[in-house]
């Protein structure tokens, strides 16, 4: 029996790359537990753990033990009202804390500037200053006992044996200084984490709480999780749609862009499918809900953004792993500074100076920006991990169907042979073609409806990926698919048009059945306007090598790569596409595939990003690449790459001031030019320069 689950645990209090990494260590202790993800842009921590050597109360345990609260933690033994009542007020006395020494800052700075601060420090009774350390530095000193205990040292531990330095030598003053500067420090490494949280939280505040559904003619307002899939339910004008699902009743413009990032709206009637967090403009609507919160395609959405901190980038594991040496280092340097200088306050400085959560922040912070502006966008990046790589990338392998073109072909021309009606063969392709999601499928049913032709639902069917189908209808075998394919199920006459077809950019479908063909159709894509431009702004971003990667045959896959000016291969299988991947990364390219997610999941997974451009509802687009563009708009993929290039420039803009700022800092703190106060002043301002500079990702627009 297999007791495997997986929980999502709501984790407050996380501010920087230390905290999530402390909750993770905390709970990877525990025996049972396989996996944790700890996602400090949701705030939240996803525990994979065999639930008979572990349960959730131990997890739950040892997340406070830790030091982090848990949002929806329900009440345990131990937990009494007044505790929980002591520690809501304490954090509030901490905001005002944080509060007051926000306006202390200025004067300190300027007091030890002009001389005057020495004099001020002087007059300080020591038993004032020392209720100040004791009622400020209390939870940070508490946090620092509870990293010791799990054998964690962190960036507070540094501060804290600076502040007991000064109490050591009688500096009171300095060492309530220095507490001060440490909260506010704190304050603002939890604002930019705020901040960085922005287009998260902004996405989830579109999501519906409350739907209207329908019962028994009644309306009846209901909370968003009591919905049901087969509900219908009602949305009006000026209204947000709260379901997916599809309308059964009513015609509106719906405004997708919380989804699709596109601002024109689209009209929707009885039959068309809506999504929720879309915005009914004009009309009312009755929908049948298929799925509802966390299912959508919008609650998938926010998953996916919030998932994505998992997938770091190298960047950042190796700035994880500098941190994790950074502070013995600085340790080291701050001993001596004392034992070579023979004072402690120069050596205190050291302590307080340093700053590795600025260091772990450049790249989440960076990324988390950058992915929700993308998000609002229509656009969802899996993570850093494929922002760093697509701005390294030299290759860019195309697929046809679907990406390059519209993705809905039309049937041109149908050819029966052995004594068959054109209606005959369409409705015997339809059939065949009923559980089909391919484009070249859906043409062929759409022909069909237009002809006024009921297709059958097949008693069996398979999908050969590349090739066709193979179905049962009206008690018979048939194949529908690629001529070569089809032709050795079956006895192929000759059929001259097939020539004539490719030569003109169709693609041409062989029907057959009973080991003859029943004749073929003609089916032709129209090539995306923006493609073109598209392609030519990637060869200005300087991408080595663009080429096609086709199932069509030579004379479709001729006619559009020469449109684009890029060489093409043709008639290739899915394990083909692979196999082109895996040789150009041999010769050590960094190959993005762009597909439509449908056929090409493979290849999309092989290569260093998959770019797949779906729609909004694709899910298997959405679940297959690494890059999921929402919007079918070309003009987005060079987009992706500027983003992912200017993203990366902001992370080593982040390194590289934090590396200098950081080095430059102990530097004259050892030499005793920066003295305690000053330095527990500056080591915030890393905090303040990688927030500033990060946050312009959040403004990202379109070139």
């Amino acid at each position: 029996m297999d007791d495997t689950q997986r929980l999502e645990l709501p984790v407050r209090g996380m501010d920087c790359a230390e905290c999530a990494s402390t909750v993770k260590n905390a709970v990877a202790r525990l025996p049972g537990v396989s996996e944790v993800n700890v996602l400090l842009a949701a705030e939240r921590a996803d525990v994979t753990f065999n639930a008979a050597l572990v349960d959730e109360i131990a997890i739950r345990r040892a997340v406070r033990a830790a030091g982090y609260e848990l949002a929806d933690a329900p009440a345990e033994s131990g937990t009494s009202p007044l505790a929980t009542q002591a520690a809501r007020m304490t954090r509030w006395g901490m905001t005002l804390f944080a509060g007051v020494a926000g306006v202390v800052v200025l004067i300190v700075v300027l007091g030890e500037w002009l001389g005057l601060l020495e004099a001020a420090q002087a007059a300080v009774p020591w038993p004032l200053a020392l209720a100040v350390v004791l009622a400020g530095g209390l939870p940070v000193f508490r946090q620092v006992v509870v990293d010791l205990t799990q054998r964690r040292i962190s960036s507070h531990f540094l501060m804290s044996l600076g502040v007991l330095a000064a109490l050591a030598v009688g500096e009171f003053a300095t060492a309530a200084i220095v507490v001060l500067f440490m909260r506010v420090g704190d304050f603002i490494e939890r604002f930019t984490m705020t901040q960085a949280r922005t287009a998260v939280r902004d996405l989830h505040e579109l999501a519906p709480e409350q739907a209207v559904v329908l019962v028994d003619g009644v309306e009846q307002p209901t909370p968003i999780e009591a919905v049901k899939p087969g509900n219908v339910v009602v949305v009006r004008p000026g209204e947000r749609v709260p379901v997916d699902g599809r309308v059964v009743s009513g015609r509106s413009s719906i405004d997708q862009a919380a989804i699709t990032g596109e601002s024109m709206p689209v009209g929707v009637g009885v039959g068309g499918r809506v999504y929720a967090a879309s915005f009914a403009l004009d009309g009312a609507l009755q929908v049948e809900t298929e799925r509802v919160g966390r299912d959508t395609t919008f609650g998938r959405m926010i998953r996916l953004i919030e998932e994505a901190e998992a997938n770091q980038a190298p960047v950042q594991r190796f700035a994880d792993r500098f941190t994790a040496y950074y502070v013995p280092v600085v340790g080291s340097v701050a001993l001596l500074t004392w034992l070579l200088g023979g004072a402690i306050l120069p050596a205190v400085a050291v302590l307080v100076v340093a700053c590795s959560c600025s260091i772990a922040l450049a790249t989440p912070v960076a990324v988390l920006a950058s992915t929700g502006a993308a998000a609002r966008r229509g656009v969802l990046i899996k993570g850093g991990r494929y922002l760093e790589a697509l701005s390294r990338a030299t290759v860019v392998l195309l697929d046809k169907t679907g990406t390059l073109t519209l993705g809905r072909p039309a049937l041109t021309d149908a050819l029966p042979s052995n004594g068959l009606g054109e209606d005959d063969l369409l409705r015997l392709a339809a059939s065949a073609e009923y559980l089909s999601a391919h484009p070249l499928a859906r043409a062929v049913r759409r022909a069909a409806a237009e002809r006024g032709l009921l297709p059958q639902v097949p008693d069996d069917f398979e999908q050969v990926i590349g090739q066709g189908v193979r179905a049962r209808c009206d008690g018979r075998e048939v194949w529908v698919g690629k001529p070569d394919w089809v032709a050795a199920q079956a006895s192929l006459h000759e059929l001259p048009s097939l020539a004539r077809w490719q030569q003109d950019g169709k693609t041409p479908l062989l029907v057959a059945s009973r080991g003859e063909v029943l004749g073929a159709l003609a089916v032709a894509d129209t090539l995306r306007e923006e493609v073109p431009a598209a392609i030519e702004a990637l060869r200005a971003l300087g991408i080595e090598h663009i080429e096609l990667l086709t199932g069509d045959h030579e004379g479709v896959a001729q006619a559009v790569a020469g449109r684009l000016g890029v060489p093409y291969r043709a008639g290739m299988l899915p394990e083909e596409k692979i196999g082109a991947v895996r040789a150009l990364q041999a010769k050590g390219k960094r190959v993005v595939m762009i597909g439509d997610g449908i056929n090409d999941g493979p290849a999309l997974a092989q290569a260093d990003v998959g770019i797949a451009i779906g729609h909004v509802g694709a899910e298997l687009a959405m679940e297959a690449a690494d890059i999921t563009l929402l919007r079918e708009d070309w003009t987005l993929v060079p987009e992706v790459f500027r983003l992912a290039r200017r993203t990366m420039r902001v992370v080593r803009g982040n390194l590289i001031f934090t590396a200098i700022y950081n080095v430059l800092g102990i530097g004259l703190a050892a030499v005793g030019i920066l003295p305690p106060t000053l330095a527990a002043a500056a080591q915030s301002i890393p905090d303040l320069g990688v927030m500033a500079n990060s946050s312009r990702l959040l403004r990202q627009r379109p070139s």
